[in-house]
Order: structure tokens, then C-alpha cells, then sequence
């Protein structure tokens, strides 16, 4: 490393964000970032540790240390290089990455760890200003193989980047009128602003890779038709079937899923009109998110941004600690608890809250009845859930958002009439080469691993990407 004592030299510092009262009043991004010289320092603190476990932390393998010592010595165009090498979409895994490689930085065994996805961001973000990215579409006369990916989320477009790059043609279908997946219709604006996700869209898209959104495959384009057309098939869509809450009251309105709820607002910023017998607006309400994750966050910082008169989050799970416990040493990633910039804007979180039943008032939901558990290790060490009696209490509710994850892939016409194996949690199965159990038919990110981070669902897309090269000409120089 350039510096090999600026990690001794220099402490972290994190770039800023915009104040709380001022990025509630809208949905722009409320995250800024560090000058130049500041940054290049903060690249110093990145050791000559030996063995960078950032490495191996980072589903993509990115190679951390190599660029932060080439922005450290302002070889910019250079760290792009590297960046691009393992990482098809640094401009999103530096927006939205939970970021891995810092949870198993060396330094961050006894300091803290290196700024390791601000300063990602900043490659990429300096490579699209400088015009080192542009438009390369394939060279010569292409493979005249034709690959047909299913759903344009961050696998789908990974694969689809991957495979047209070498000369396969590449048709992504995606349902909805817009391709981006969870990155366009998921994420809210605030932490990842749309234009961004356009503008790989139309760069893919300007290298050969053909879009076709407001498609629903296995519908208006048969399975069998599929395979006909195209020597391989990528099935990309996500998992996309949410858990649901059993519970008395579930018919109630004003119960929606997360996903019903953060795709309008993005639709909003767009300039969409939204059907008002839809419309799903917390202005002014008492709302209640159930689920203490990332998509419960953002279910959050959008109801605060929309004026809800009060806003809860219940998590059924306990609160995590505050460091690392005994027994979640480094390298792990630390599981500890994380406020994130929803959390700072407003609401309260609690912790250990089981639903019982939703009540309600000519129709709508008016409040939920819940008691407080606790986790106590039961037959076999594992941990069991248990009521705490006498803890019931309800809470007024006007707006419930259900934030509890998600439990597999759509089972419709396209994965029956394909045939594809499932794995015991109800994902399509594969192989090493991300092949399913039918020849040609390959599947990547959430549809094959599960719900997931985006970072691992370009992983997955750049993985079937080189699993599919292979099928088709026999190997493949695709890493």
C-alpha cells in the first residue's frame, strides 16, 4: 500500500448525509459525499494486512485493497478498472450494499473498519462524469446464440451484461413497464435515486441487449414458445411471494404488503398516475410495520416522508446487541444493531412483539392486539419463542405494512410448465453452473438463492452468466 501507516494515522470518517429536516420534505438522495483529498486519505487507512479478508466477505470478490491504494495515489481511471473487473454494478452496491467487506475489514478487528463502499462509489461515479464508461458493444459477428433472461432485477441485468458482452444476443423480459426489478420498484429513491438505474438500463441497452418490459412470461409468452425461440433461458424474477400474517382480522383494508406499498411512491416520483381506489397513502395515520428489516426501514422513511401522524415498528425477533457478542467474533459479519437513516428521521422500533389479531371499524383496520415474547433455548439448544403473560396491549393502527421478508419465487405457468426442480424452501433449484434440472434452463439470484442483497443477486447473475456461456459454446472465458 501506498501509505502503510495511514491506518495508524487517519480515523474513519463517514461521509455525510443531508440534515433530517431537510431530506423528509422530499425523496431526493439524502446521501453526500467526501471531497477528493478527503477521500484519498480515507483510501490511506486500507492496510497492507496480508491476508484482505474484504475479499473473500465480498460476494463479488471485489478487490478492495487493489483500488483504494490506486485512488489513495489518484490513479482513478485505473481503480475504475479493477472495480469493473469483478463488480457489473458498482453504482448500486455503493448505494445500497449492507457492505460485507467493511464487516470483515482487518483494521476493523480493533478500529474502525476502512470506508470501503463510499469510496466504491465514488470510482464509479467518477468514471461516468470522466466518460470512461460508454457504450462497447460487442465486436465481430456475435456467437448467433440467442438468450432469453427472465426479469430485469440486479441477476437479471447481470447476466444480461455478461452474456452480450461476448457476443450471445440477449432479450431480458420483465413484467413490469420499466426494467430495474427491486432496484427500480423496491429500493425508495432517497437511498438509490431512479435516474441511476436508467442509466445502466439505457447504456445496457445502447452496447445491443434487447428490452422488452410489460411481459409476463408463462403468460403472454407460453414457456414452450421460450424454449422454441432460444437456445438458453435465464430465470431472474426474483422471490417475490411475501409471507403473509395468519392472524383474525388479516381481510381488514388497510393491511397491505411492503411491496404493495414502496413500488406506488417510486411510481409517484416517476410522475405516474396512480388509480385512487388503489392508492395507499400513510398522510396523516397511524401506521404499523410489522417486520424489523431493511424493507420495514424503508416502509419507514417513506411514511415519514408522506406525513403519517405516527408510525411503529414491531419486530418479532430480540433487539440485537449493541458490539459483537462472544460469539459473533470477526471475521463474521456483526450482528448488532444497526439504526439506519429511516430509524433517524422518526418512528419507534420495538422489539419482541408477536401480532395476535388485527381489529377493526366498518371494515378498516383500527388497531392490533399484541403481547411481548421472549427467546429462551429450548430441546437441543435451539432458541424458542414464548409468551410473556400479562404483556397483551393494542396499538391504534390506521395503515399496517407487512415487511416480513419473502418466501420464494412465483410457482406460475412458467416454472410448471418448464418443469424445473424446487429446493425444500421452494426456490428453483441448480446446479453449480446455476443450471436447473431441465437442459438450457438456468436461474440466478433470489430465484434460485432466496430472498437476499443485491450484491449477491449480481454474484448470482455474473455466475449463470458463465454457466450459461459454457452450455452454449462449450466453455467460457467469463469469470
Amino acid at each position: 500500500m501506498g501509505k502503510i501507516t495511514g491506518f495508524m494515522e487517519y480515523p474513519r470518517q463517514n461521509a455525510p448525509d443531508r440534515p433530517v429536516e431537510e431530506r423528509i420534505g422530499n425523496f431526493r438522495a439524502f446521501h453526500l459525499h467526501l471531497p477528493e483529498d478527503q477521500l484519498q486519505v480515507q483510501a490511506a487507512r486500507c492496510m497492507d494486512c496480508g491476508v484482505p479478508f474484504c475479499h473473500s466477505a465480498c460476494p463479488l470478490g471485489n478487490l478492495v485493497p487493489e483500488w483504494n491504494d490506486l485512488v489513495y495515489r489518484g490513479r482513478w481511471e485505473e481503480a475504475a478498472r479493477r472495480l469493473f473487473s469483478t463488480n457489473s454494478f458498482p453504482e448500486f452496491t455503493g448505494r445500497v450494499c449492507p457492505a460485507p467487506c467493511e464487516g470483515s475489514c482487518v483494521l476493523g478487528i480493533n478500529n474502525d473498519p476502512v470506508t470501503i463502499k463510499e469510496i466504491e462509489v465514488q470510482i464509479v461515479e467518477r468514471a461516468f462524469a470522466e466518460g470512461w464508461i460508454k457504450p462497447q458493444p460487442p465486436r465481430g459477428a456475435g456467437t448467433g446464440k440467442n438468450v432469453a433472461v427472465v426479469g430485469a432485477g440486479p441477476a437479471g441485468l447481470a447476466v444480461a451484461a455478461q452474456l452480450n458482452r461476448i457476443g450471445h444476443t440477449v432479450t431480458v423480459f420483465e413484467k413490469a413497464d420499466r426494467a430495474g426489478g427491486i432496484l427500480m420498484y423496491g429500493i425508495p429513491d432517497y437511498k438509490l435515486e431512479k435516474k441511476i438505474v436508467q442509466r445502466r438500463v439505457d447504456l445496457m441497452a445502447a452496447e445491443g441487449v434487447i428490452f422488452k418490459t410489460g411481459v409476463r412470461v408463462g403468460i403472454d409468452l407460453p414457456a414452450g414458445e421460450l424454449r422454441t425461440r432460444f437456445d438458453a433461458v435465464c430465470l431472474a424474477g426474483g422471490s417475490t411471494v411475501p409471507r403473509d400474517l395468519n392472524v383474525p382480522g388479516r381481510d381488514l383494508a388497510g393491511i397491505h404488503f411492503a411491496m404493495e406499498f414502496l413500488p406506488q411512491q417510486n411510481r409517484r416520483n416517476w410522475g405516474d398516475k396512480l388509480d385512487p381506489a388503489v392508492e395507499i397513502l400513510a398522510t396523516g395515520k397511524k401506521v404499523v410495520i410489522l417486520g424489523g428489516g431493511d424493507t420495514g426501514a424503508d416502509c419507514l422513511g417513506t411514511s415519514i416522508r408522506h406525513g403519517a401522524a405516527s408510525v411503529r415498528q414491531f419486530e418479532i425477533l430480540p433487539e440485537p446487541p449493541g458490539k459483537r457478542a462472544p460469539g459473533n467474533p470477526w471475521p463474521q459479519w456483526p450482528n448488532v444493531l444497526r439504526i439506519t437513516s429511516s430509524h433517524e428521521e422518526g418512528g419507534a422500533r420495538e422489539f419482541c412483539v408477536s401480532t395476535k389479531s388485527f381489529e377493526g371499524e366498518n371494515g378498516r383496520v383500527k388497531r392490533i392486539n399484541a403481547v411481548r415474547v421472549e427467546w429462551v433455548k429450548g430441546e437441543g439448544g435451539r432458541f424458542e419463542m414464548k409468551e410473556i403473560p400479562g404483556t397483551e396491549f393494542a396499538a391504534e393502527a390506521d395503515l399496517v405494512l407487512l415487511a416480513m421478508g419473502f418466501l420464494h419465487p412465483e410457482h406460475g405457468p412458467l416454472v410448471k410448465e418448464l418443469g424445473v426442480e424446487l429446493d425444500a424452501r421452494g426456490n428453483v433449484k441448480v446446479g453449480s453452473d446455476k443450471q436447473t434440472s431441465v437442459p438450457g434452463i438456468f436461474a440466478a439470484g433470489d430465484t434460485e438463492r432466496g430472498q437476499s442483497l443485491v450484491v449477491w443477486a449480481i454474484a448470482g447473475g455474473r455466475a449463470a452468466a458463465r454457466g450459461i456461456d459454457r452450455f452454449l459454446m462449450g466453455d467460457s472465458l467469463l469469470p
